[in-house]
């Protein structure tokens, strides 16, 4: 055969197999939403989206990591394309969720489940087998304390690893950072993963100075990362000159103030000197959130902005705090029909194997938000979450 056939016939194949990676992610999706939002019955529903948790907790699905759709071949080769090495906050949503569904149902899949991922997690002695190294984990250590059937006092040592681990991200200021080397800039998202932990760990093991850090956390942000007369949160703030950074009302930001602040309020006993705060807190921002649910029940990814998609991470996260919300009884009734809304338009989002759908990727840094929107671990977790609640009142 003449060599230049031959050539011609590599640069043809290698111009396939481009056009294969490029197409076959595409493809896929494309099949996997064919139906969506055909699953009419609330109970279905759930037990579909939970089907999927239990899946998913000791083998997620690759998140994408890029937002390129061309030549990604490329990326695959960098290793800059998809990972399996899911973070501890999506970890963490999945054993939320369901807990909350074994709460009820008692399956003993489920229960299965949560033993291997507790084995592959922690040792014999309850210490972290791979000790991390980042705040997200404090979320991951609360959704385990939460587990009804593990007393917290033998998992002791990996909660008092997680709590001088955050101590290690206080700043100057006194507030934790993001990541150790972000020493100026204090992130919505870190109110969502350390606050109810430390209030949990501090109530149950007498540490006062966990609570108080808590507190100082939510308040520092409410005083700075937000505008006046406003609750709804910027991404982050600077700690020098108190400027609020990224984009105001960014969806999944408002889900990790949520977050920190109703499971916080919820941790929180009744006598506790800070209930009647974090309440006012919860209150206001309940309000003010509402004011930017659409019609079809969801939260943009952008809430502000009318004419932005759609973002079921941020949808599934409000719909918990919502649903915990409604038992305060000036916003019952709103909250409640916020609640309904949004578990709506989540089922309405929701593939014909139960994966949610339509949330948005991980954000780049500050003001650089994904524009891929798809299935994500964290929101399952938090739709099983809040339906099971639910249907465990």
């Amino acid at each position: 055969m003449p060599i230049t056939i031959i050539v011609f016939l590599c640069i043809f194949l290698l111009i396939g197999l481009i056009a294969f990676f490029d197409f076959y992610p595409v493809l896929k999706e494309w099949l996997g939403r064919i139906y969506i939002g055909r699953i009419n019955d609330k109970r279905r529903w759930n037990d579909m989206i939970t089907s999927i948790g239990i899946r998913w907790l000791n083998n997620t699905p690759k998140i994408k990591v890029t937002d390129n759709n061309r030549l990604v071949i490329i990326e695959i080769l960098k290793r800059n394309y998809s990972h399996r090495a899911i973070q501890h906050w999506q970890e963490a949503a999945i054993l939320l969720g369901l807990n909350e569904y074994f709460k009820k149902s008692g399956d003993k899949k489920v229960i299965q489940e949560i033993n291997e991922y507790l084995f592959s997690k922690l040792d014999k002695s309850g210490q972290w087998i791979h000790k991390p190294n980042n705040v997200d984990a404090a979320i991951l250590a609360y959704a385990i304390m939460k587990l009804d059937f593990i007393d917290s006092n033998n998992i002791k040592n990996a909660l008092d690893y997680t709590w001088s681990m955050i101590k290690e991200h206080i700043g100057e200021d006194g507030t934790v950072q993001y990541r150790r080397g972000m020493e100026k800039n204090r992130y919505v998202d870190t109110i969502g993963f350390i606050c109810p932990f430390l209030i949990c760990y501090g109530i149950k093991f007498k540490k006062s100075e966990c609570i108080e850090l808590a507190m100082k956390q939510i308040q520092e942000f409410e005083l700075h990362g937000m505008l006046d007369q406003s609750s709804i949160p910027f991404h982050a703030y600077n700690i020098d000159n108190k400027i609020p950074l990224g984009l105001y009302g960014w969806g999944r930001g408002m889900g990790w103030y949520a977050i920190g602040l109703i499971d916080s309020w919820s941790e929180l006993p009744n006598n506790n000197k800070y209930k009647k705060a974090l309440e006012a807190s919860v209150i206001k921002f309940a309000r003010d959130a509402i004011k930017f649910q659409q019609p079809n029940g969801g939260w943009n990814w952008a809430a502000p902005r009318d004419e932005t998609r759609g973002d079921s991470s941020t949808t599934a996260t409000l719909a918990w705090f919502m649903a915990n919300a409604s038992h305060i009884k000036v916003i019952s009734n709103e909250c409640a029909a916020s609640t309904e809304k949004a578990l709506d338009y989540l089922r309405r989002v929701t593939r014909r194997n139960g994966e949610v759908d339509f949330s948005q990727g991980d954000t780049k840094d500050i003001g650089v938000y994904s524009m891929h929107f798809s299935i994500l671990p964290f929101t399952q977790g938090f739709s099983i979450r809040c339906m099971n609640y639910i249907f465990n009142e």
